[in-house]
């Protein structure tokens, strides 16, 4: 093997474990500068790079560590829960990490490409392109915005302040462009003293910044703090379906919820295996008047059955008018089959999932007005999606998310999980309720902060108290467009940039 041969095989294995160690920056290890550190690597290599090809295979390798390390669990949820053989869950983990990985490829060539050579272009596309990819990925096929470079910076790091202004995706434009900055330092040298210490007072700038604006209350308290209890059940998923169980969950939840004086008692998502027109009626008369002996309601989670469509729900029962949030947007794979006609086959011979198959809520449902508060219900990973979140607002003044990751085992899904719920806290100014059956059972400040958490895999009940919060976050208003109309600015700036730059051909 050659020296040359010998290099380039260990840049690559360099790019792979720098993707890896971005996963740091993540829950459960909240290490904030890892993801930076490890975008600084990445950075460095594209600035080397010779060409958008080259650029291309480093983001695409750096990719591959970045999601093969923080998405592995995705295996755990085939095979060991969905009875997909080994070999096949791999591959297919595999490809979904290879497809994801095809974002940073695409920021690397196209940086490269816009550029043209020009570093100091670079030092910017590189954050804008990087920003637009992770944006994307929150839509494109229905969305995986999992691992967005944004959510390693909440709620620790001096970034964060910016989240109810920018959003998660403005927060990953500044992370990026922190380590594009300090990635051509490294790549380029000498870098002219001016320059410099322009770069070091604009990082300066813009981490004290980010400081100062964590101190900001974009919202204001509304009301009473409200007692609440969230309700992690325990169910094992091999066992969640088990018609022979399903009384034992029944009356496991009853008791938990008749054991609480909490004026909001949460259950998770699905947690009642029935349907919602063959739940008990004593369980459910049950439950009502404890909900109206504690003067507050209850939130159930249950499949609803309506006109043939089945709906993966919450519902409230108590004090207050009943109330129903139907889940929008659907996990592809695992609530409903895309391409039906090409995919069907493998659940019908190689998976065990139910409710795989379900039917979309609307997409614009009103916040529940219960317990004394306006609450923005959201189930299981809708609370990815930060724009989607904000369509409740600024009328909600809490949000609850009840959540069922024990698909994924033991794995650090439920507290990555847990963090974008951080996150949206943050974006809001309100405060998380995180109601789920194994984990992770939070209460989360509207800073962003988790000030109560169960221990996961255990039955048991998380009380506390809670503050409705009134106003809105410029991210409430705008959402993510000023950010994606300043990255397409950008871009158009550099394309403009060298445009002109080049020499008009004589006629």
């Amino acid at each position: 093997m050659s020296l040359f041969t010998m290099h380039k095989l260990l840049k690559l294995l360099a790019l792979l474990l720098l993707g890896a160690f971005c996963v740091l920056g993540f829950s459960p290890f909240y290490f904030y500068p890892a993801s930076i550190v490890s975008l600084i690597g990445l950075c460095y290599f594209w600035h080397l790079a010779d060409s958008p090809k080259q650029a291309a295979l480093d983001g695409f390798v750096y990719g591959l560590g970045l999601f093969g390390a923080g998405i592995y669990w995705i295996y755990i949820s085939l095979h060991t829960f969905g009875g997909m053989p080994s070999v096949m869950a791999g591959f297919s983990t595999f490809v979904l990490a290879s497809f994801m990985a095809l974002f940073p490829a695409a920021v690397g060539a196209l940086s490269k490409r816009i550029s043209n050579n020009n570093h100091d272009l670079m030092i910017i596309a590189i954050p804008a392109f990087w920003a637009l990819s992770d944006w994307i990925r929150s839509w494109i096929f229905t969305g995986f915005p999992w691992l967005t470079i944004g959510y390693s910076q909440v709620p620790y790091s001096p970034l964060a302040g910016y989240m109810p202004i920018t959003g998660v995706y403005g927060v990953t434009l500044i992370s990026v462009f922190i380590a594009s900055l300090l990635a051509f330092w490294l790549a380029k040298k000498p870098v002219p003293m001016n320059s410099r210490r322009n770069g070091i007072a604009a990082l300066i700038l813009i981490i004290v910044s980010g400081q100062l604006l964590k101190l900001v209350e974009w919202t204001t308290p509304n009301g009473d703090p409200l007692s609440v209890s969230l309700l992690q059940g325990n169910i094992a998923q091999d066992m969640k379906w088990d018609p022979e169980i399903a009384n034992q969950t029944l009356n496991q939840y009853l008791t938990m919820a008749e054991s609480s004086t909490a004026k909001l008692i949460i259950m998770p998502e699905t947690a009642l295996p029935v349907l919602s027109s063959e739940l008990p009626a004593e369980i459910g008369t049950r439950l009502q008047q404890h909900a109206i002996k504690n003067q507050g309601d209850i939130l159930l989670g249950l499949v609803e059955r309506e006109n043939g469509k089945y709906f993966n729900s919450v519902f409230s029962i108590g004090s207050s008018k009943s109330a129903v949030y139907r889940k929008s947007h659907l996990v592809p794979f695992g609530e409903f089959i895309p391409f039906k006609i090409a995919f069907g086959w493998i659940y019908r011979d190689l998976l065990n999932m139910p409710l795989s198959d379900l039917s979309r809520g609307n997409k614009y449902q009103r916040p529940m007005p219960i317990a004394g508060e306006k609450v923005a219900v959201n189930i299981c990973y809708e609370d990815v999606f930060g724009e989607e979140v904000i369509r409740q607002l600024p009328a909600a003044t809490l949000l609850v998310n009840v959540s069922n990751d024990a698909w994924y085992g033991t794995s650090y899904a439920a507290d990555q999980h847990m963090q974008f719920s951080q996150a949206r806290a943050l974006e809001t100014g309100r405060m998380m309720l995180r109601a789920t059956n194994t984990g992770a059972t939070a209460i989360i400040n509207h800073k962003g902060y988790v000030i109560a958490h169960a221990p996961h895999f255990i039955q048991t009940s998380l009380n506390g108290t809670a503050q409705g919060y009134a106003g809105s976050t410029p991210y409430v208003r705008w959402g993510n467009w000023p950010l994606v109309i300043f990255c397409f600015s950008v871009i158009a700036f550099i394309w403009r940039r060298n445009t002109m730059k080049r020499p008009k051909s004589s006629s």
